[in-house]
């Protein structure tokens, strides 16, 4: 009754914004209009290879890199256009953070241990950062840092009590913006300063997939798209994948799926969450006016548990903006008033903004707020980024795909973590809803 209720005032919502939506408005990601979507194979090109990855997203990218470049056949299936999801579709905000604490982790293997999972996601940021200079990728890296906002008095104690007392070894160069001085970094009032975060930075996520593909490509990788993997078969030494357009023989299959892992796979989609983020682009407000907003042309994220996150347009005209703002997941029409009602409260300055993009995609998240990587009856994985997936996808794309081959270099302190499911649980995430009130209760209450 409630859910029909809060769905009801959403439609009317809709009918009484159509005004804000752009003449030329698109239900597609605002990346996709700066790059031309990536060529694939319409048909199977090969009945028989030695290694199938399902994804080409950037998972499954760069361990086809890894496995095409050491000699071995590789052919990339996509059940849509090639990195149709979120590889395509992010907000384009790289940070190698992995979400749970020193101390959680400690609690549950050892402090040792601890601090070398954590370190993974350091190692995930300069493996991105030199595979992009290694391979000469231009995807618009804007190496600005990031501006976290504190959503209040508290978050902002809380974060400098946390970066004057970093962890040794995980220690990141941050400044502290208190709220007097916050306007050198954004030009809201709505916040209660926050800390400036240099290590992190943004990039064009479509055109670092496109770069991607072309690398892969070169490489040898066989790529089709629009085919769905329908079911595995597993026979002595090999592999029968069923596909939407024929059956391939395979030696060594890899899934590289995220939010997107389906029945197909029910193993992996036991222990995946996927939970719908949503974003939108304003119309063209200008280079100054954006430049008002965002003066450091630095991406942003705030302290609340329902995170919001934008950014600047790599031509510093629009400004992309992203967050969770509904029950259930909806379509992007629905969501794009919401979250234009959240961008003017924290702007007023564009009270009377366009919106010219919405749109969604699916994060993975997984019950240990954990990345995961492994092999499973003879299928390897690397799944469950939980927000932060163009750094640590990529880099264990390139360790799994490295682990399929023998090569020591695709060891990491993830490998003996367990990929816990919860009972009764087959990846529809009926908790969403109640876990969605719980979390905004909790940024209203100023926690």
């Amino acid at each position: 009754m409630i859910l029909g209720a809060f769905c009801g005032t959403m439609k009317d919502s809709i009918l009484q914004n159509n005004d804000i939506f752009t003449q030329d408005f698109k239900n597609t990601a605002y990346w996709w209009d700066l790059v031309e979507e990536p060529q694939a194979d319409i048909e199977l090109p090969v009945t028989k290879t030695d290694v199938v990855i399902i994804g080409s997203g950037y998972t499954g990218l760069c361990a086809g890199i890894q496995t095409a470049r050491a000699g071995r056949e590789t052919l990339i299936l996509d059940a849509e256009r090639l990195g149709w999801g979120c590889s395509s579709q992010n907000g384009g905000q790289v940070s190698g953070l992995l979400k749970p604490s020193l101390a959680d982790l400690s609690q549950k293997y050892g402090a040792d241990k601890a601090l070398k999972i954590l370190q993974e996601g350091a190692n995930s940021m300069q493996f991105l950062k030199d595979f992009i200079a290694d391979e000469g990728i231009d995807c618009d890296v804007r190496m600005n840092g990031k501006f976290r906002a504190a959503h209040n008095a508290a978050q902002y104690e809380a974060m400098a009590k946390k970066y004057t007392n970093q962890i040794k070894g995980l220690e990141l160069k941050v400044d502290m913006v208190p709220q007097s001085e916050q306007h050198r970094e954004i030009g809201s009032a709505a916040y209660f300063g926050g800390a400036v975060i240099h290590n992190h930075f943004g990039l064009n996520p479509a055109k670092f997939h496109s770069e991607l593909v072309k690398r892969a490509r070169s490489s040898g990788v066989k790529l089709v798209a629009y085919c769905r993997v329908e079911k595995i078969n597993r026979q002595a030494n090999k592999f029968l994948i069923c596909t939407s357009k024929g059956i391939i023989e395979a030696r060594d299959v890899i899934v590289a799926t995220s939010g997107y892992t389906d029945k197909s796979l029910p193993w992996h989609r036991r222990r995946i969450i996927p939970i719908g983020s949503y974003m939108i682009t304003t119309e063209d407000l200008g280079v100054d006016v954006v430049k008002s907003i965002i003066p450091n042309d630095r991406i942003v994220t705030d302290s609340r548990k329902l995170v919001y996150y934008y950014r600047s347009s790599p031509d510093r005209r629009r400004i992309l903006f992203g967050g969770r703002v509904s029950l259930q997941e909806t379509n992007p029409k629905v969501s794009a008033p919401l979250l234009r009602n959240e961008l003017v409260k924290l702007f007023p300055q564009i009270l009377d903004v366009k919106i010219s993009h919405s749109w969604m995609g699916y994060v993975d998240f997984t019950f240990d707020s954990m990345p995961h990587i492994g092999c499973h009856d003879g299928l390897y994985y690397a799944l469950g980024y939980c927000g932060s997936g163009i750094a640590t996808a990529s880099y264990l794309g390139a360790r799994v795909g490295q682990k399929l081959l023998g090569d020591p270099q695709g060891m990491t302190e993830l490998d003996d973590i367990s990929f816990n499911t919860r009972p009764f649980y087959i990846g529809n995430p009926w908790f969403l809803a109640p876990s969605v009130h719980y979390y905004r209760w909790l940024d209203k209450s100023g926690r």
